[in-house]
This record gives C-alpha cells, sequence and structure tokens, in this order.
C-alpha cells in the first residue's frame, strides 16, 4: 500500500479499537438523532475524531471532512480526507454485524485512495488510482455475469427519497423482479466494496452523501466496474449512483429509467 493509505489503515484500526469494544455492550452506547431516519452514536463521533487526529497529525497541511464534524484542515488544501466513521449506524446499534469505516483521499478533486474496513470481520478493500482494487492485499475484480436476471443487486434508497419519490418504490420492486436478486444491506460503503469484489454485480444508491460512497467509487473502477448517475450521465456527486459490470449496466440503467421515467 502506499504511504497515505498505510495512515488511513493505521487511522481504521484505532477507531475500530473503539467500535469493536462498543459493539460488545451496545446497551451502553448513547444513540442521538440527526434527522427523523437518521441515527447517531457517540462512537460514531469518537470513531471520527480518531481518525482525524491521526491523519491530520500525518498530514497537517491536508484538509477533513467527517460525517459527523464537517468540514475541518487546512481550507486552501488540494487534499482532502473523505470520512465516514460507521457506515451502517443503524446496523451497529442493533448488533448487525455489517456496517464500515470507510476513508477516502481526494487530491485536485480525485479520488486517488480509498479504504473500506469492516471493524467485524478485519476485511480491508483498498484502491490507489491506476493501481488496482484489492480486498486483503489480494486483487479483486468485478464479476463476469452478463445478464441483469443472473444478477445479484444491492440498493440503498433512504426512506426519505422513497416517501419523496414513490418513482422508486417502482424502481425497487422492478429490480425485484428483473434481476436475480436484490438486496438492502444497510451499508453503501460495503455494496460497492462487493461489487469491486464480485459478490455483487451491481448496485443502485439514492440520495447518498459523499462519504457514503467516495471511497468504494474508486475500488469499483480499480476494478473494472463502471459508474454513472441514474440517467447514465456524469457520475456520483449528487448522491444518485449507479456501479455495476460493463455487461450489467446498460440492462440495468434501461430498468432505471423506464420505473423513473428519467
Amino acid at each position: 500500500m502506499s504511504p497515505m493509505l498505510n495512515t488511513a489503515f493505521a487511522a481504521a484500526r484505532a477507531a475500530a479499537l473503539v467500535i469493536n469494544k462498543a459493539a460488545l455492550n451496545l446497551d451502553d452506547v448513547k444513540v442521538g438523532r440527526k434527522s427523523s431516519h437518521e441515527m447517531v452514536t457517540e462512537i460514531d463521533q469518537a470513531a471520527e475524531e480518531i481518525i482525524r487526529e491521526t491523519l491530520l497529525a500525518a498530514y497537517p497541511k491536508h484538509s477533513f471532512l467527517g460525517e459527523e464534524s464537517g468540514f475541518t484542515g487546512d481550507v486552501s488544501s488540494n487534499h482532502r480526507w473523505i470520512v465516514d466513521p460507521i457506515d451502517g449506524t443503524s446496523n451497529f446499534i442493533h448488533g448487525f454485524p455489517h456496517y464500515a469505516i470507510c476513508i477516502a483521499l481526494e487530491v485536485d478533486r480525485k479520488i486517488e485512495h480509498a479504504l473500506i474496513y469492516n471493524p467485524v470481520t478485519n476485511d480491508l478493500f483498498t484502491a490507489s488510482r491506476g493501481s488496482g482494487a484489492f480486498l486483503n492485499n489480494r486483487r479483486i475484480r468485478i464479476s463476469s455475469r452478463v445478464r441483469l436476471n443472473e444478477a445479484l443487486l444491492s440498493s440503498a434508497i433512504p426512506s426519505r427519497e422513497l416517501k419523496a419519490n414513490p418513482a422508486l418504490i417502482e424502481l425497487q420492486t422492478t429490480l425485484r423482479f428483473e434481476a436475480g436478486g436484490l438486496r438492502s444491506t444497510g451499508s453503501a460503503a460495503l455494496d460497492l466494496a462487493y461489487v469491486a469484489a464480485g459478490y455483487l454485480d451491481g448496485f443502485v444508491g439514492v440520495g447518498l452523501k459523499i462519504w457514503d460512497v467516495a471511497a468504494g467509487v474508486l475500488l469499483v473502477k480499480e476494478a473494472g466496474g463502471l459508474i454513472t448517475d441514474l440517467a447514465g450521465e456524469g457520475e456520483y456527486m449528487d448522491g444518485n449512483i449507479i456501479a455495476a459490470t460493463p455487461k450489467i449496466l446498460p440492462a440495468l440503467l434501461q430498468e432505471v429509467a423506464k420505473a423513473t421515467n428519467a
């Protein structure tokens, strides 16, 4: 791994110690709400603080964007760390062992390094631009499936988005019927990592934040996958994202267009 990824992994491991300790006694974890559908814990905040301090101590001229603390660091820097300390907080709160620490480094508005770490399984997904994607230091590639009706997909569409746009409910129904299977795991970051590893063949996300997807996007690209918005244009910056294999993507876009009239 590059020196910057090594530093990111050190930060993730330090945060994981706090997360794993808290997971042993979840009844003692203080839980609050950022909105009616979005929870946050003291562990999210503590983990992010550990990551922020570790990264900025190593790179004091960089800036930092965290889900919990917002933007800090050198505002003039062209290096920005983008962090979600626990992607899948609801899973964590319920003891469902499917959540991840996400760290990405953006340089001149391009993601250059990415890390997604599952503290429960100890699985480490990493990628650097132009150097491939890896799971536990083993090279990974997207799946070779070519038919949508054989594809295993995942979706991350928050309930607030479903309420605001009923067409998204139709989209979920369409994907369930037309694909080989549809999962909703509660962690967009791990979903993207699983597309990169070939465990999933495609992913649809709506209304996501940059810290949910920044690391996963680079993993998918470096593993040979494609990323678009729901209309097949641009990328993920608006929070609406499709990630898939090159063969699955056109069929997936077609179904998305039919369901949403995109």
